[in-house]
């Protein structure tokens, strides 16, 4: 897995084009209309981790690669996308291919800014985007399960997959996206096969006012919360003009600048630590006098499978890793003081790599 890939989402003028502008320094088109964004704008960003710069100073390396975190800025949603209208079939076809989706909810009051719905309501705004993945949803289910039960004398096999859909059916009847569904492990297996959008998982970014700071709460992010706080989802609180500001500064004075206005760190940082823990995303660190860098995995991992996200070679002569925890790694000064310590081990293929493991792999040519 190359990193993480995170669809913007939300309905037009709330903010969407000026954070992806902020996060990836790509100059989306940004404007106070709707459908400024018609083909969806892709960027990375680096995933900036402070570990990265104390292992570089330990080890004397120049060259320091971070994870990478892709957006894709996806075109302004209207009422009625799931049959159309505005640029609903583009969007619901650029949604289906990210990992998760970020949805920016308009927090703050300006009349220099158009509300789509004439005012700010973000529950509504929420709901809005939330009915129309469903409804798009509820039409490729329906879909495919004309195409199963056209087939299901002949394939007794197919009722198994027949009867998950028809829970989903039912589930997406009532207004619920697919990822409140409860399924045991068989029907989630079955379920893999059909990327439903309502089955992504949501974390909201809450786009408030520059009054708002550093605080960053207002009612309306209140509102934002407590929706969330239902559907077992995550809010972020960001400030979209601030994170474009931010972007425009050199990297050395972003910190100084973040703590004269009393914040500890960018949204784009709380964006990408929220977005990967929603998907249970870690990382672990390689160190060395070529370079240091962090690579992206899940959780759960074993170590032959993360050798193979540095190479296919390593992960098949795969012999045993070398672990060495980050503070460690840092207490010690290095590999040789962490080994001298006693705080460097030897695990087995098996070992579940955890975030913040400094490794080196051995592996048979």
């Amino acid at each position: 897995m190359a990193g993480l890939s995170c669809g913007i989402v939300g309905l037009p003028n709330v903010g969407k084009s000026t954070l992806f502008n902020a996060v990836t320094s790509n100059q989306a088109a940004a404007a106070n209309y709707p459908f400024c964004t018609i083909d969806p704008n892709k960027g990375s960003v680096e995933v900036y981790d402070e570990r990265l710069e104390v292992l570089s100073k330990i080890s004397k390396t120049n060259r320091l690669i971070y994870a990478l975190c892709d957006f894709v800025d996806i075109a302004g949603l209207v009422e009625g996308a799931s049959k159309g209208e505005g640029l609903g079939n583009a969007f619901l076809s650029h949604i289906r291919e990210t990992d998760a989706i970020v949805h920016v909810v308009r927090c703050f009051e300006s009349s220099d800014v158009i509300h789509v719905k004439g005012r700010v309501n973000p529950v509504e705004d929420i709901e809005i985007i939330n009915l129309e993945l469903i409804l798009a949803d509820l039409a490729s289910c329906e879909n495919s399960l004309g195409k199963i039960e056209k087939q299901l004398k002949q394939k007794k096999e197919l009722q198994a997959t027949f009867d998950v859909l028809t829970k989903v059916k039912n589930h997406l009847d009532n207004s619920k996206p697919v990822r409140t569904l409860q399924l045991n492990e068989e029907e989630q297996q079955i379920l893999q096969g059909y990327p439903f959008l309502s089955q992504k998982k949501v974390l909201y970014a809450a786009n408030v006012s520059e009054s708002d700071l550093p605080e960053m709460e207002n009612e309306y992010v209140k509102m934002v919360r407590d929706y969330a706080a239902k559907e077992g989802n995550k809010v972020i609180t960001i400030c979209a003009k601030l994170e474009e500001e931010i972007a425009q500064l050199p990297k050395e004075e972003r910190k100084e600048f973040l703590e004269s206005l009393g914040l500890k760190e960018s949204g784009l940082q709380r964006l990408v630590k929220a977005s990967f823990d929603m998907l249970g995303l870690i990382t672990f660190l390689t160190t060395g006098e070529i370079e240091t860098r962090a690579w992206t995995i899940h959780k759960g991992i074993p170590a032959v499978e993360a050798a193979g996200k540095i190479h296919t070679d390593i992960q098949k002569g795969f012999a045993r890793a070398e672990v060495i925890a980050y503070d460690d790694f840092v207490q010690y000064n290095g590999r040789v003081g962490a080994k001298e310590a006693g705080k460097a081990r030897y695990e087995g293929r098996d070992y579940i790599v955890k975030d913040g493991d400094v490794i080196i792999f051995l592996h048979n040519a």
